[in-house]
């Protein structure tokens, strides 16, 4: 398995969810983000079933760098509770894994 990650953040409107990306870029935490919405998003919370209008971000980052990615993002984040989950990749194509570890800070192997 690879030690890369997809790492998935809803967010309130685009306006956030751009400026928690190029932030995220800037400091090289994460390789790419696709930005997809607007997003139907239904949900318990304080008691009650609720819903919203969100964006949904997909990042493209290596696990070693999800705990300070993760900070960041509730740094940045307008939730008091933001979901910041990550998904393993499983496999990629050799290329496209290649250009993600060369897009991203040098990795720690120690975490």
């Amino acid at each position: 398995m690879s030690p890369y990650v997809v790492v998935i953040v809803t967010v309130a409107n685009r306006e956030e969810a751009e400026k928690i990306v190029r932030s995220l870029l800037e400091e090289r935490l994460i390789a790419c983000a696709n930005i997809v919405g607007p997003i139907s998003s239904i949900f318990w919370w304080e008691g009650k079933i609720d819903e919203a209008s969100e964006f949904l971000v997909f990042m493209k980052s290596h696990e070693n760098h999800f705990e300070r990615l993760s900070e960041r993002v509730a740094e940045l984040h307008s939730y008091e509770v933001p979901e910041i989950i990550a998904l393993p990749i499983i496999k990629g194509s050799p290329p496209y894994l290649e250009w993600l570890n060369a897009s991203l800070q040098p990795v720690d192997d120690d975490g």
